[in-house]
């Protein structure tokens, strides 16, 4: 299942379009914090597909029926560009628990690469619904590694990935590798360039939102 955010007519689409303005971009507080919208859109969509149950609630005239999560994610988010677009997304999933994933590209001297994983902080995920979250869905190689790991050491109930700019060489990958996954997708973009950057992408988002790194 691939949900693209592009898709649908909504403010989303607004906040896209300035993360990816080099104007706009220099305002870091501005970037991380329109990250972090789109992190709040993309759980509520995802809260649509999620399991309620019903109960009943004490107002001060009386009861009114309601409905409560039935099983709270784990949100997961590869460090470090990933921490606004988590934020987003607990700030909606406000009683979930999180875990956290250092991953980088080890770049050669022929320009070639590879992803190194360093450490996984993670509560037991076993039986429960993940939400990884990357800004960039590049090569789709990091997300893959990273949620191989994950299925690796516990029996996952669902498996949502979510990025806001995403390669379609990445998407092709990633749903080749996790066929179980449901991506959720600000916009796909059809280029990369020679070094695995999206093109038009919106360049390095943990750099935009956190400044340069050696």
């Amino acid at each position: 299942m691939i949900f693209e955010l592009s898709k649908i007519n909504s403010l989303a689409n607004v906040f896209i379009s300035e993360l990816r303005d080099e104007n706009i971009q220099k305002d870091a507080m501005r970037f991380r914090r329109n990250m972090e919208r789109i992190g709040e859109f993309f759980a509520y969509e995802i809260s649509k597909t999620l399991e309620y149950s019903k109960t009943e609630t004490q107002t001060p005239l009386g009861i009114a029926p309601s409905v409560q999560l039935l099983d709270q994610p784990v949100l997961v988010t590869i460090l470090r560009a990933g921490l606004p677009l988590h934020q987003g997304l607990l700030n909606i999933f406000d009683h979930a628990d999180a875990a956290f994933i250092t991953a980088y590209r080890r770049t050669h001297k022929s320009g070639s690469f590879e992803i190194q994983m360093e450490h996984v902080s993670s509560p037991d995920l076993t039986d429960k619904i993940v939400i990884i979250a990357d800004p960039m869905l590049a090569t789709g190689l990091t997300m893959v590694l990273c949620c191989k790991e994950l299925i690796r050491r516990y029996q996952l109930k669902e498996l949502h990935v979510v990025s806001v700019i995403a390669s379609a060489e990445g998407v092709k990958h990633v749903r080749a590798n996790l066929p179980k996954a449901k991506l959720w997708l600000g916009a796909i973009d059809e280029e990369m360039t020679s070094k695995a950057y999206i093109v038009p992408g919106l360049g390095d988002a943990g750099d935009l939102a956190y400044g340069l790194k050696q």
